[in-house]
Order: structure tokens, then sequence, then C-alpha cells
């Protein structure tokens, strides 16, 4: 049962949400051979002050 967790800053839409889970399913059973039942997404929403790039949080720039 393959699981795949993406990680990305809130602020998208239910509808981008679907859209993504949805294509990445698609291709892990199209890489893997894997049954699309049992492909597993989840989807963590991280606020900016979670994130940091080059030592800063998102949220202090």
């Amino acid at each position: 049962m393959p699981y795949v967790t993406v990680k990305m800053l809130e602020g998208r839409t239910d509808e981008q949400k679907k859209a993504l889970v949805e294509k990445v399913t698609d291709a892990v059973v199209e890489t893997t051979g894997a049954s699309k039942e049992k492909v597993v997404v989840f989807i963590e929403d991280m606020t900016k002050d979670h994130y940091a790039v080059g030592g800063k949080r998102l949220s202090d720039q």
C-alpha cells in the first residue's frame, strides 16, 4: 500500500487539492502498478511561520 505525503503552504482551494490527489494517485498507479484503492495520499498544509528558506521564515519576509 503506497503512502504519499504532500507538504505545501496553505492557501490552495479544495478543487486544487482534489486535482492534486487524483493526479498523484494516477502517477503512483502508473509507476508502481499498485491498485488505485490502495494508494493513500496525505496533504499537510503548512503556515508561513512553520516554513523557512535560507534561515528565514516566510512569515518574516
